[in-house]
């Protein structure tokens, strides 16, 4: 599969997803379940911020740092982590969208989506 996404790609998806909407924050979109931001894209849709254990992104980020990088240091005491859009593929993006939306969803939803989806659950 080709690497790069956009963030229709990634639009795509996350409206896909039970109670998940598009937001536009001071020129960012951001996409939301309520109030709860789980993906943000930077204003130039190269970088994607996403929802992520605050304990695993050093680990992400040290396995695979053409991926992945550290929240600006504001954004550090959240749960959260950014990926470059470009050095992902399709199935990558839709993993990420999932997991970042699933922190932030009912565990009941999240497994009933999962269920739907066959993807595969292994920390529930």
């Amino acid at each position: 599969m080709s690497l790069g996404v956009t963030l229709d790609d990634v639009r795509g998806v996350a409206l896909s997803l039970p109670r998940s909407y598009e937001a536009l924050v001071r020129g960012r979109v951001k996409f939301r379940v309520g109030r709860i931001v789980y993906l943000a894209a930077s204003r130039d849709q190269t970088l994607l911020g996403f929802a992520f254990p605050k304990e695993e992104r050093e680990a992400l980020v040290e396995a695979e740092p053409h991926k992945f990088m550290l929240p600006k240091p504001a954004d550090m005491r959240y749960h959260w982590a950014v990926v470059r859009l470009a050095a992902i593929d399709l199935d990558e993006m839709a993993d990420i969208v999932f997991h970042a939306w699933r922190m932030v969803v009912p565990k009941s939803l999240a497994r009933q989506v999962a269920m739907e989806r066959d993807i595969v659950l292994y920390d529930d």
